[in-house]
C-alpha cells in the first residue's frame, strides 16, 4: 500500500515538470512566430537651415546715462511762401528837452592836440581873385622873408575859415605872443593870433614856400584857446581896427 502511493507521487512530479517544461517550449516557439516591428523611417531632410544667433548682452544692475539726441531742426519747405521776420523790439531812449538858447549854440569841435597838414592850399586861388588886387600889389613891393611871412599868413586866415566854419577870421598877428621865425623858404609861427568875431585866438604855423615860384608849397597849423580880453592891451591886440567886425 505505501509502495503504489510513492509511485502515485512520482508520477504527479513527472507529470507536473513535463506540463511546465511544454508550456515553456510553446511560449518560446510563440515568441518566435510573432511578426517583429519594423523600425520607424527617417525623417525627410527637407535641408532647413540653421543660424546661429549670438548671445544678447545682459543689462547691468548699474544704469548708464542715456545721451539726448540733438534737435534736429526741419527742413524747410522750398515752395512755401516767405514768411516776414518781425525786427527785434528795441526800447527807443526817452527825447531829451532843450532849450531854444541851448539849441542855438553851435557845437565846437574839439581841438587837435597836434599839427594839421592841410590837404589843399588856397592862397593861389584868394590871390587869383579879382576882389584881392589890393593884396597883389601889397605883395609886390616886399620882398624876401617879409613878402613870404604876409603870403603864410594869407593861407593861415584861410586853412582857419575852411576848418572851422563857424569863425570869420579877418586879422592874423604872427608875432603876438612869440616871435616868428623865417628861415630861407621857410616860416614858423609858434605865437601867433589870429581874430574872429571881435575875439582873438591862439594859433602856430609851419609854412614852406618854394624858392623859385615864391608859391606855399606846404602848411600845417594848430589852433589854440581864445586869449583873455585882460591880455589884449599887452599883446597890441584890439577888438576891431576901425571897421566892425562883421
Amino acid at each position: 500500500m505505501e509502495l503504489a502511493w510513492e509511485n502515485r507521487d512520482e508520477g504527479i512530479e513527472r507529470g507536473a515538470f513535463a506540463s511546465f517544461a511544454l508550456h515553456a517550449v510553446m511560449l518560446a516557439l510563440l515568441l518566435l512566430l510573432l511578426p517583429r516591428p519594423e523600425p520607424p523611417a527617417p525623417l525627410p531632410d527637407d535641408g532647413i537651415t540653421v543660424d546661429i544667433v549670438p548671445e544678447v548682452a545682459k543689462p547691468s544692475a548699474t544704469a548708464q546715462p542715456v545721451a539726448t539726441p540733438a534737435r534736429i531742426a526741419p527742413k524747410p519747405d522750398v515752395n512755401a511762401p516767405a514768411r516776414e521776420i518781425a525786427p527785434p523790439h528795441r526800447e527807443q531812449a526817452p527825447a531829451v528837452a532843450t532849450s531854444p538858447e541851448a539849441a542855438s549854440v553851435a557845437a565846437v569841435p574839439p581841438k587837435p592836440d597836434a599839427f594839421v597838414e592841410a590837404g589843399q592850399l588856397f592862397s593861389e586861388t584868394v590871390l587869383s581873385d579879382p576882389r584881392s588886387r589890393g593884396a597883389r600889389e601889397a605883395l609886390r613891393g616886399l620882398a624876401g622873408g617879409e613878402r613870404n611871412l604876409q603870403l603864410c599868413d594869407l593861407e593861415a586866415l584861410e586853412q582857419v575859415r575852411r576848418a572851422r566854419p563857424d569863425m570869420r577870421p579877418d586879422a592874423l598877428t604872427p608875432y603876438a605872443m612869440a616871435a616868428e621865425r623865417i628861415n630861407g623858404n621857410g616860416v614858423e609861427v609858434r605865437g601867433g593870433a589870429f581874430r574872429s568875431q571881435r575875439k582873438w585866438y591862439n594859433i602856430q604855423f609851419k609854412c614852406g614856400l618854394d624858392a623859385g615860384s615864391g608859391k606855399v608849397v606846404s602848411f600845417a597849423f594848430l589852433l589854440g584857446d581864445a586869449i583873455p580880453q585882460a591880455e589884449w592891451q599887452e599883446h597890441d591886440l584890439v577888438a576891431d581896427d576901425g571897421a566892425a567886425d562883421q
